[in-house]
């Protein structure tokens, strides 16, 4: 596996579409700053997986938030059904507690085939979680806490992306993912 082009083709998604459609406000900054880390992982099940996410959780905590506000661990090879993938991410608040990191690291969930509970696989709306690669973003407490300074403004988010991707239509926005036949 060719991690340069993972992370590349992961920087793309971020730029283009977290960014390019603002679908987060807040990642521009860490973005152009350089404060997002990007690691690969050859890691082919679940448990592979969270060893390796947790020496990434260790290394976000160990650096400050000046050096790296944000990591992405991208796991290409691991949990590629959607359901193995949520399942995985539901037991993460496990592995938080276990390593004292609760109140400290949130974990958000990235994947290809990510789909909200009561949508169909093809609705549009699941493209705002959608993304390359499986993936799981790493955000420390204190930057959401920095940049959550409206509730309000914050609780809006999730609307305005469903309505951004209804207006862009699912040819569209799978073309921007890069997804085959788009």
């Amino acid at each position: 596996m060719d991690h340069e082009a993972v992370i590349e083709r992961t920087r793309r998604w971020i730029a283009d579409v977290v960014i390019g459609l603002n679908l987060c406000p807040f990642a521009r900054r860490p973005f152009d700053g350089g404060l997002i880390r990007y690691a690969v992982t050859e890691a082919a099940d679940a448990e592979s997986l969270r060893a390796d996410l947790e020496r990434e959780l260790l290394a976000l905590a160990a650096v400050p938030a000046t050096d790296v506000e944000t990591a992405f661990l991208v796991h290409p090879a691991a949990l590629a059904e959607f359901l193995d993938y949520n399942d995985f991410v539901a037991e993460c608040d496990d592995l938080l507690a276990d390593l004292e990191l609760e109140g400290v690291v949130q974990i958000a969930g990235f994947h290809p085939l990510y789909r909200f509970a009561g949508t169909r696989p093809d609705d549009v709306t699941n493209y705002t979680n959608r993304t390359p690669y499986p993936m799981l973003h790493l955000l420390r407490e204190e930057s959401v806490s920095r940049v959550n300074d409206d509730p309000a403004r914050v609780a809006e988010i999730p609307k305005r992306n469903m309505a951004t991707m209804r207006q862009l239509g699912v040819a569209k926005v799978r073309k921007m993912l890069g997804e085959p036949g788009a």
